[in-house]
């Protein structure tokens, strides 16, 4: 019997594939619990063309990320803040005073959550670690610099 898979079915294939199974094995597991239909010329040709827009957009999500990724590797966030006489800062700069400056910068969204550093509290240069995808992590510059009196602590680019 072939059938079409409409999700990822483990050791089988990916959504949109097209399988021969066995008949017993499509008509009583895969069909049933919604993991299958069975193959048609029409539902192929859909999966076919659903399947090419998926790698479209794909392939567009990709460029939008390497362009962001090339901006953030020349970036560097600029931040002043109150510190101590050893360079100890009296608070911190979190992931999401991070993220703020690089929704500022670069208009466009950033989950706190995507920044994977714990919060900075030295001054100084710092290399931070940002997931824009699954795969692609970037590395963004952030120097902090001590807060001259009289202006208050905010981040500038």
């Amino acid at each position: 019997m072939k059938v079409l898979l409409i999700q990822d079915v483990p050791n089988l294939g990916h959504a949109g594939d097209v399988k021969e199974v066995a008949d017993g094995y499509g008509r009583n597991y895969l069909i049933p619990r919604g993991l299958a239909v069975p193959a048609t010329e029409g539902r192929v040709r859909m999966a076919e063309v659903q399947k090419r827009a998926r790698a479209a957009q794909a392939t567009r999500q990709a460029q939008r990320i390497a362009a962001l990724a090339e901006r953030l590797e020349q970036l560097t966030l600029t931040f002043q803040a109150r510190a101590g006489p050893s360079g100890r800062l009296y608070g911190s700069i979190t992931p999401a005073d991070i993220a703020e400056a690089l929704e500022r910068e670069l208009q466009v969204p950033f989950d706190r959550r995507k920044i994977l550093t714990d919060p900075l509290r030295d001054l100084g240069d710092h290399t931070v670690p940002v997931r824009l995808s699954g795969n692609r992590i970037v590395s963004v510059r952030v120097r902090i610099e001590p807060e001259e009196a009289g202006r208050p602590a905010r981040a500038s680019v």
